[in-house]
C-alpha cells in the first residue's frame, strides 16, 4: 500500500492518478475528505501535527509520500514544519516504510548558475532557512541509518488544478480569458517550471525503485526560458497578443498589505529578478525520461484546465 500525506494538493493528485493507473492500493491522508473516488483509494483524516493520527493513518504502508504544503506564512512555517518533520521521521522509524518527501528549492537561496542536487544550502529567506533545517534533519537520519528516505525537489510548477501557481494564474488563465498577462519580476531573466503531471510520474518512479532511495532528486523539468519567452509561447498557443505587465517588489509589498499570501511572496522575490535555473539531468539520465516541453504542457492546459474561452 502507498500512503499520500497532503491529499488534495496538485502533486498529491497527480501522484494519486499515476498510482491508480498502475493499479496500486492507495490511502490518502488529509484534514479534509478527498474528492478522488476509486475502488483502490481510501481516505483517512489526519493532522500532520498529530503524530498518532499520522502513525495510524499510514499503518501497513510500503511507501509514504509526503506532498503536503503549509499556508504561505513564514511564522506558520517556523512553528509547524519542524514538528511535522519530526513526526515524519518518527513514523518512518516506527513503520520502517520508505519515506519520499516532496520539496522545493528555497534552501538553496540565490544561486549563480544551475541548481543541482549537490548545490549547498545558503538560504536568504526565512522560508528557505526552515526548508534547509528540515531537509538537513531528514537526511541526517538517513545518514545515521535510522530511516529510509528520499527528497524529491521540483521547481516552481504549473499545470495545477487549483491555480496554485503564478504561471497558471497570471498567464495561462489570463490568456484563456483574453486578458493581459502578468509577470512577477524581471521578464528578461531565466526561470523554469516543473509540469505537475511530470511530478506525479517521477514520484511514482521513485516509489518503485528502492535502490534510488536515501538521496536527493530533482524531478524532470524543462530548461529555463525568460519570462518574455514564456509569455510569447503561451500567447501563440492561446491565439492572443503577448500583452503583459510586470509586477515589481514594491507592488508586491503594497498588495501584501491586504493579502497575506502575496505578502509571503515578497521575501522570495530574488527568485524572480535573478536567473533561476533548475537542473534535473540526474533524474533524466537515471530513469531515461524527459520532461514535458513547455509547448506541450501549455497546449494541454489550453485544452483542459485553462481552456480558451
Amino acid at each position: 500500500m502507498y500512503s499520500i500525506l497532503g491529499a488534495g494538493g496538485p502533486t498529491a493528485n497527480a501522484l494519486t492518478q499515476e498510482l491508480i493507473k498502475h493499479n496500486h492500493e492507495i490511502r490518502l491522508l488529509s484534514r479534509r475528505p478527498s474528492k478522488i473516488k476509486d475502488p483502490k483509494v481510501s481516505w483517512r483524516q489526519a493532522d500532520l501535527l498529530n503524530y498518532q493520527q499520522v502513525l495510524e493513518g499510514v499503518a501497513g504502508s510500503e511507501v509514504i509520500y509526503m506532498c503536503a504544503g503549509l499556508i504561505y506564512d513564514k511564522n506558520v512555517w517556523q512553528s509547524q514544519w519542524p514538528v511535522i518533520m519530526q513526526n515524519l521521521i518518527n513514523v518512518a522509524k516506527e513503520t520502517q516504510a520508505r519515506l519520499i518527501f516532496f520539496d522545493n528549492v528555497y534552501m538553496y537561496g540565490l544561486v549563480n548558475g544551475q541548481m543541482t542536487e549537490s548545490t549547498p544550502y545558503h538560504p536568504i529567506s526565512v522560508k528557505g532557512e526552515v526548508r534547509a533545517k528540515i531537509a538537513t534533519q531528514l537526511m541526517d537520519e538517513v545518514k545515521a541509518g535510522n530511516i529510509q528516505a528520499t527528497i524529491a525537489r521540483a521547481a516552481d510548477f504549473y499545470g495545477t488544478d487549483s491555480m496554485n501557481s503564478f504561471l497558471d494564474m497570471m498567464v495561462l488563465d489570463k490568456f484563456a480569458k483574453k486578458q493581459s498577462a502578468q509577470w512577477i519580476g524581471d521578464p528578461k531573466v531565466l526561470h523554469n517550471f516543473t509540469y505537475i503531471p511530470d511530478t506525479g510520474k517521477a514520484m511514482y518512479l521513485l516509489g518503485q525503485h528502492p535502490e534510488a532511495g536515501n538521496q536527493i532528486w530533482h524531478l524532470p523539468t524543462a530548461a529555463p526560458l525568460t519570462g518574455k519567452e514564456f509569455i510569447t509561447l503561451a500567447a501563440e498557443i492561446y491565439g492572443v497578443k503577448p500583452n503583459f505587465t510586470s509586477i515589481n517588489k514594491f507592488m508586491l509589498q503594497l498588495v501584501g498589505l491586504f493579502k497575506k499570501v502575496v505578502a509571503g511572496t515578497v521575501e522570495m522575490y530574488y527568485q524572480y529578478d535573478h536567473d533561476y535555473q533548475f537542473n534535473s539531468s540526474k533524474f533524466e539520465q537515471a530513469f531515461g525520461i524527459k520532461p514535458t516541453s513547455y509547448f506541450d504542457g501549455i497546449k494541454e492546459m489550453s485544452e483542459t484546465l485553462y481552456r480558451i474561452k
